[in-house]
């Protein structure tokens, strides 16, 4: 007997809430019931034509999220930026919950895995909503996400000794489209004492710390409190227009950084990124195994491990499929974040998630 059809709502029509609208549509067991949208000149229109699909849903784009409320959904697909606007965004993730829906959405980052983040006080508002209605709150994507945390620690499973997990973005962003985060949180095209966010004592660890904790955790690893960071920066050498900004000669142009894990003062768990504008930056940096980016996950030990993870869209574009894999994984997760105990629910305990029902037909 197939289970019921889960009703959704979808939150954001941005890069990625596009492509969860389609992919909430592409799936047999979930039913689009609504659509928020920040921007109030989408108000009124469809969903499908939001989402590109080229033809109409049903489904008509609001800002009234009490009327969204009253819909009753199973679960809000939330994928409205989040990066500039933290704290706002906690307060709406609480605010759904509170009002007894399940929430699977892209960000905060951190909510992948809370521990240690100073966020005990939202964390413990999710939790005490759940325990009352049984709504639960799951945040994933590709990265933070699956490349970072399910990926390596279902590999981890062959293992008879780990000694070291890395795990690793390597990336061509030029054709990525999110101009406040490359300039504002990156620093891309900036002068290179330009302040950068992302380059603030404690802001690496907050946004990807998590996965370092949450792959430790797997492992049952008790880290040392304080997580390492660093972070290289070098200038692009000619002048550069990529889909975000311009990047002038001498701005900068590409970074390697990381978070690093360790068990009395041994490095045990390290997330690394290495974030170009143009592949031929930082040639003694690592490269991706194909193409212009991908994920990479290392496991030191008995067996010595490495696997690499490449995607692209259909016409090419792997931030494209950057999108689509981060829409997918928050899609094809609302039934297990439906069944979860309510609250806070991370990505180590939940169930197997597949792309059931999504074979073409």
């Amino acid at each position: 007997m197939s289970a019921p059809v889960k009703r959704v709502v979808a939150w954001s029509t941005g890069t990625i809430g596009r492509h969860a609208i389609a992919g909430i549509d592409a799936r047999p067991d979930l039913e689009l019931v609504g659509l928020w949208v920040s921007n109030p000149e989408k108000v009124g229109q469809d969903a499908g034509r939001l989402a590109g699909l080229d033809r109409d849903l049903g489904v008509l784009a609001t800002q009234d999220k009490q009327a969204l409320y009253d819909l009753e959904p199973d679960a809000v697909v939330h994928s409205a930026m989040t990066d500039d606007r933290i704290f706002d965004a906690l307060e709406d993730l609480v605010e759904i919950v509170e009002h007894g829906i399940n929430v699977i959405s892209s960000g905060p980052v951190v909510l992948t895995f809370p521990d240690g983040s100073g966020l005990d006080s939202y964390v413990d508002r999710i939790n005490a909503a759940g325990a009352a209605n049984g709504a639960s709150l799951h945040v994933n994507g590709i990265d933070p996400g699956f490349a970072n945390d399910v990926l390596p620690l279902v590999m981890t499973s062959l293992s008879q000794r780990i000694d070291k997990v890395v795990v690793s973005e390597i990336c061509d962003y030029s054709t990525y489209y999110q101009p406040v985060v490359m300039q504002d949180l990156y620093g891309f095209g900036r002068p290179m004492d330009y302040p950068a966010l992302l380059w603030q004592p404690g802001v690496l660890t907050a946004a990807w710390g998590p996965v370092v904790r949450q792959i430790a955790a797997g492992l049952e690893l008790e880290l040392d409190p304080v997580l390492e960071e660093y972070h290289e920066r070098i200038p692009s050498e000619v002048d550069l227009t990529i889909d975000s900004c311009e990047v002038p000669a001498g701005s900068m142009g590409a970074v390697k950084f990381g978070v690093i894990g360790t068990v009395d003062g041994v490095p045990r768990v390290q997330l690394d990124h290495v974030t170009r504008t143009n592949p031929a930056q930082g040639p003694a940096w690592p490269q991706p195994a194909e193409g212009d980016g991908g994920y990479r996950v290392e496991i030191v030990g008995e067996p010595m491990m490495k696997v690499d993870f490449n995607h692209h869209g259909e016409h090419g574009d792997h931030n494209v499929s950057g999108m689509i894999t981060t829409a997918m994984r928050l899609v094809n997760a609302v039934s297990a974040v439906c069944d979860a105990p309510g609250g806070l629910v991370v990505a180590k305990d939940l169930p197997l998630i597949t792309g059931r029902g999504l074979v073409a037909r």
